[in-house]
């Protein structure tokens, strides 16, 4: 009995010591994009993905967390959350074509 009390008693700070905060990249928007995203998913998620997402991927996943899931952002920011997204997290795009000259 009292070896659970001491495994117990040592166990117990871990499982209640917070999960460690995610810090997002410092950029223009950061901070409507954490207080934007963080209402309905964990940061993480922004992080988690930024290995798929393009530009044309992440403009496709706000938009949908707005118009499908509700997000409370305003129409005028989006554009200004998918350019945080794209330039801190986003997955290079395709280099523009060559023009031959």
């Amino acid at each position: 009995m009292r070896i659970l009390v001491l495994l117990g008693l040592l166990v117990a700070p871990a499982a209640l010591a917070a999960p460690p905060e995610i810090k997002l990249k410092d950029g223009p928007a950061r901070d409507l994009v954490k207080a934007s995203c963080s209402t309905c998913h964990s940061l993480d998620y922004i992080q988690m993905n930024s290995v798929f997402l393009d530009r044309k991927a992440w403009d496709a996943s706000v938009t949908k967390m707005v118009k499908a899931f509700g997000a409370p952002v305003k129409p005028e920011d989006v554009p200004r959350i998918v350019d945080y997204l794209v330039q801190n997290y986003g997955k290079a795009d395709a280099p523009p074509a060559a023009t031959g000259k």
